[in-house]
Parts: C-alpha cells; sequence; structure tokens
C-alpha cells in the first residue's frame, strides 16, 4: 500500500476547512498495518500528527509515520507536533515536502534527526505543493491564493445578448464548482454578478440542496455601491463583505450596512477598486484562498493586474455567438498575441457533457 498517498487523500479532507494551517493528512504503520491516522482539524485544535498518534496510542512505539507535510517545531495555536512524535516513539518519519513556513522550514525534520528519528523526504512531493498551494503562497508572500472560475461557451461567452446566462454548464459541472467553494475561504464577485444572476454564493453539497456548516466569506466588489441590500448574498449563511469605492454618498453605504453585511472603503478609479490593496487586506485577515466567480469586467482587471494565479475553467460544447454576448473576460487585454497569458500545468477533466480545463498562470 501507498502509505503516503493515503496521507494526501486524508489532507484534502481538511482543505478549506483549516486555514490559515495548512491542510495536513498522516498515517501510521507498524508491522504492515495502519494502527492510526487523520488529518488537521480547524485552528486550535489537533494536527494530522496528533490525531493520528492519538488514535495509534501505545503502538505508535516503534512506528512509522507517514505526513504529507514536515510536521511543525513552534508554539501557535498549539504545541509543536515534532515533540509529540519524538515522546510517542516513533522511530521513521516521511513528509512529503517541507514547511514554507519560516518559523518551520526544515527545522521540524532537524528536530526529529537529532532525536535519532530516521527521516525521509520527498515522497509525492509535486502533489503535496498542489494540496497547499494555498497555503504556500500565504504563508511565504501574505497574500491569498486567487483561482478564477469561469463557465463559457466554446466561443468564450458566459451570456447571451439578452444577458441570459443559466445555465450554460451541466450539473456535474456545477456540483464541482460547489466542491471548488468548499476548499476557498473566500469567494468574490461583482457588483454586476449580483444584479443580474442575484446569486446564493454558498457552499451546497448535499443532493436537497442543503447547505454545509462552513460558508466562506463572500466579499462584493463594488466601487460604484450599485449592490441592492434585497440581494440573496446577504440573507444566506454566512457572512457577506461589500467592498466599495470611498468616494460614495454615505446613503448607499448606510443600506448595505442595515442588510449585516461588513462595508470595506477602498480607494477606487473610474469606479474600480484597489484590488491589490483588497487582497492584502484579506491576507491580514488570514484569507488564504480566493475563488472569484464575475463577470469579465471583474475578470478583467485581476488579469490586467497580475493578480491570478490560476484559472480552472468549464467550457460546455454550445455555440452562442452575437457581437453583444457577454465575453468571459474583458478589461484592458493584450495588444499581440506574443503578450497572451498563458497556463502552465495544464490539466483537462470531464464533467458530464463539459470540458474543465485548469492551470496556473505562468511566471
Amino acid at each position: 500500500m501507498d502509505y503516503m498517498a493515503q496521507a494526501l487523500s486524508l489532507a484534502r479532507l481538511a482543505l478549506g476547512q483549516v486555514s490559515p494551517n495548512p491542510a495536513v493528512g498522516a498515517v501510521i504503520v507498524k508491522n504492515g498495518e495502519i494502527v492510526g491516522q487523520g488529518y488537521t482539524q480547524p485552528p486550535g485544535y489537533d494536527h494530522a500528527e496528533i490525531v493520528a498518534l492519538k488514535q495509534a496510542g501505545d503502538k505508535a512505539r516503534g512506528a512509522t509515520l507517514y505526513i504529507s507535510l514536515e510536521p511543525c517545531c513552534h508554539f501557535g495555536r498549539t504545541p509543536p507536533c515534532s515533540k509529540s512524535i519524538i515522546a510517542a516513539g516513533i522511530v521513521e518519519v516521511h513528509f512529503a515536502m517541507i514547511d514554507p513556513n519560516p518559523r518551520v522550514c526544515g527545522g521540524g525534520a532537524t528536530e526529529l534527526e537529532e532525536a535519532g528519528i530516521k527521516v525521509m523526504r520527498g515522497e509525492h512531493i509535486d502533489e503535496a505543493a498542489e494540496i497547499n498551494e494555498a497555503f504556500i503562497k500565504y504563508i511565504t508572500t501574505g497574500l491569498p491564493f486567487v483561482t478564477v472560475k469561469v463557465a463559457c461557451s466554446l466561443d468564450g461567452r458566459i451570456a447571451t445578448r439578452t444577458g441570459d446566462s443559466k445555465w450554460i454548464t451541466g450539473e456535474a459541472a456545477r456540483k464541482q464548482v460547489h466542491h471548488l467553494r468548499y476548499q476557498s475561504d473566500a469567494i468574490m464577485t461583482g457588483a454586476n454578478t449580483v444584479i443580474i444572476d442575484d446569486p446564493a454564493l454558498t457552499v451546497r453539497l448535499c443532493e436537497k440542496g442543503g447547505t454545509t456548516h462552513k460558508q466562506p466569506l463572500r466579499v462584493i466588489v463594488d466601487g460604484k455601491g450599485r449592490t441592492p441590500p434585497t440581494a440573496k448574498v446577504f440573507s444566506e449563511p454566512g457572512k457577506t463583505m461589500v467592498v466599495l469605492g470611498s468616494i460614495l454618498d454615505s446613503g448607499a453605504k448606510q443600506a448595505l450596512l442595515k442588510t449585516g453585511a461588513e462595508i470595506l472603503e477602498l480607494p477606487s478609479d473610474s469606479g474600480l477598486v484597489d484590488l491589490r490593496l483588497l487582497l492584502q487586506i484579506l491576507g491580514k485577515r488570514e484569507v488564504t484562498s480566493v475563488l472569484v466567480e464575475s463577470g469579465g469586467i471583474l475578470l478583467g482587471s485581476l488579469f490586467d493586474s497580475g493578480l491570478v494565479d490560476k484559472v480552472i475553467a468549464f467550457v460546455a460544447p454550445v455555440i452562442i455567438g452575437g457581437s453583444g454576448a457577454k465575453p468571459a473576460v474583458a478589461g484592458e487585454g493584450v495588444a499581440k498575441l506574443s503578450d497572451c497569458l498563458r497556463l502552465e500545468k495544464v490539466k483537462v477533466e470531464k464533467f458530464g457533457e463539459d470540458i474543465m480545463i485548469s492551470g496556473y498562470l505562468a511566471g
């Protein structure tokens, strides 16, 4: 059995639920048998190693630990896992990747080795890095990882010339979007999307449309203060933030405050708020990942500003046509094809009749 693959599978269960901590999975093996396993719990609760050690109990002595990320060696909300591993009598530790947190970054491995524990590094390192791509960016830059999600036709349209956009993609693709939301700390959209589509922007993974216990922060970028106070986002479970331009009249602001939403005022230019500053503020609030679901204007601004890390595009096998149909990405764009933004590490998957193309903005 590939025990590291099992640890990575467990790590995925923690995605979106444990920020600002990394999503980690751990498996303890003794005499070819799994005696303990677990994944990171919400902040303030046990890390993956501790969950697995508690499950293993006395069986941990003389066992091998497989973990998707180097064990921490510092006091945070919880004590260092490295000391618990040593005290439990683990004799060998395999971890997929070094923890990029400057407070760890090899220190956990060194502490284990100094205690006489055999340490192995690098198994499934690429998959481990993908699982924690948001944590890696956040812990090294202080900024959230930005993923743009697009659902469009073969000709790159997200709505017809009349604005009709429901539904371009099928049920399987839409269900996958809810998994993406579940794994994200925040969902960002623009005022136009709220006005036209009136989306809930919640995670709905139950077959009957129920919501999960944790909802991402909803962030509405609205430089001109046009978001209607009656919008669905204000009555859904979870928190909503409306980002306004700083020169708006107080009337629009007061109407939105009455909804219970948080209001954030930022500098704006021609109705477009400072998106880089917004991401810096979200990072300071320990938002590690942002999923952007919006129309072409906000997406265009993010691409033009170089703020996008990853793109996930669901392409439906339909043609919309029409010069007035809404494009997936607006903004200034590029003047020459040689300047096109390109994706790397591209993956292609199928959801029903729709194709999902994902990749990272090439550096």
